[in-house]
């Protein structure tokens, strides 16, 4: 059993070496632990530093592109390691190293797909009055959207099992934390959460620069990753209520028209009334075409599910630097996102 945690950073030469030393190289039922380091273009000596604390595998992007790209090289990176389960945790030493155990448990005794560990956001101290309640709202939100019980969704310390990180795609560019929860969701994988310790922040957020930015861009991720899963259920709900307010404006303008003036002086609502029934016909029609392109990202999704699986059985992933491979110790490993792979940029 193959544990590899995964590291995403970006100038995070400060902070790396705190963080890998908590990491614990023993654990029960797990027989050997490597630890996976994602530099994201940083501009310090991450990279370095990774591997002067024992960092066995490194990822170097040559610019930054961002968390949810490195998380999802990681993931690939891991799995072709030969990982059994991947954890996945910050560089800047925000979670505790030594719960590492507690959080990849569940998924050695076959409970869970998907461990989150809770911070239990709402109290701490750390966090400002309106940052722990924004967490908590956010947090029903989500469970709300992703039908899972995660009372702490964007905590990204988390442990996956090989299925669900074979399973698991990230369309966004801004973060992995709520889009791989409605996704885990709606795949039906088991998600359970943990209790997990924090240490104060050593610094700000480098993912938003305020709040409001947070907000805005994490709303966008949520509502793209909902309406990829259920077009129908989104799109038929605006359409009805266009339809039916352009019904309710028609009947009103019958009203008028037959039982007061004639309908002087209410064409308005006639116009308006006709307006909001041909959008709303539009937008249910936009529903069935988006329900049926979500049945062919099903195909696509399952298409690339199993090229995974045959990768992960065929392939060892190839280094440039570091002269050897998984099998030699310590590694550079080369951008492993499937449009580097592709020749893309």
């Amino acid at each position: 059993m193959k544990l590899i945690v995964q590291i995403p950073c970006h100038n995070e030469a400060e902070h790396l070496p705190a963080t890998l030393a908590a990491i614990p190289r023993q654990i029960e039922g797990v027989t050997k632990v490597e630890v996976l380091v994602i530099d994201d273009g940083s501009s310090d000596r991450t990279v370095e530093t990774a591997h002067e604390h024992g960092a066995e595998h490194v990822i170097c992007f040559a610019r930054r592109r961002g968390l949810a790209r490195a998380f999802r090289a990681g993931l690939d990176t891991a799995l072709l390691l030969g990982a059994d389960i991947v954890v996945n945790t910050d560089g800047d030493n925000q979670y505790e190293g030594a719960d590492i155990p507690q959080l990849v448990a569940p998924v050695l005794r076959g409970e869970a797909d998907i461990v989150i560990g809770d911070r239990d956001p709402g109290a701490l101290k750390h966090f400002s009055l309106a940052k722990r309640k924004l967490q908590r709202l956010g947090s029903w939100f989500m469970r709300r959207l992703s039908g899972t019980r995660v009372a702490d969704a964007t905590s990204g310390f988390r442990a996956y099992s090989r299925e669900a990180a074979t399973r698991i795609n990230v369309v966004s560019d801004f973060t992995y934390t709520l889009e791989t929860l409605i996704q885990a969701g709606k795949l039906r994988l088991a998600v359970i959460d943990v209790p997990v310790r924090t240490h104060p922040t050593s610094r700000t957020s480098r993912l938003a620069p305020t709040i409001f930015h947070y907000l805005a861009q994490a709303g966008t991720a949520m509502a793209r990753a909902y309406t990829l899963y259920e077009p129908l259920k989104i799109f038929s709900s605006l359409g009805l209520v266009l339809s039916l307010a352009g019904v309710a404006l028609g009947v009103r303008f019958l009203y008028f028209w037959w039982f007061v003036d004639g309908g002087r002086g209410h064409i308005q609502s006639l116009i308006l009334a006709a307006i909001l029934a041909i959008v709303g016909f539009q937008v249910l029609c936009l529903a069935v075409l988006a329900d049926l392109l979500a049945g062919n990202r099903k195909l696509v999704e399952e298409a690339l599910y199993r090229l995974r699986r045959l990768e992960q059985g065929s392939t060892t992933p190839t280094f440039n630097r570091g002269g050897g491979s998984a099998r030699a110790g310590r590694t550079d490993v080369p951008l492993t996102e499937p449009d580097q792979r592709n020749g893309g940029s």
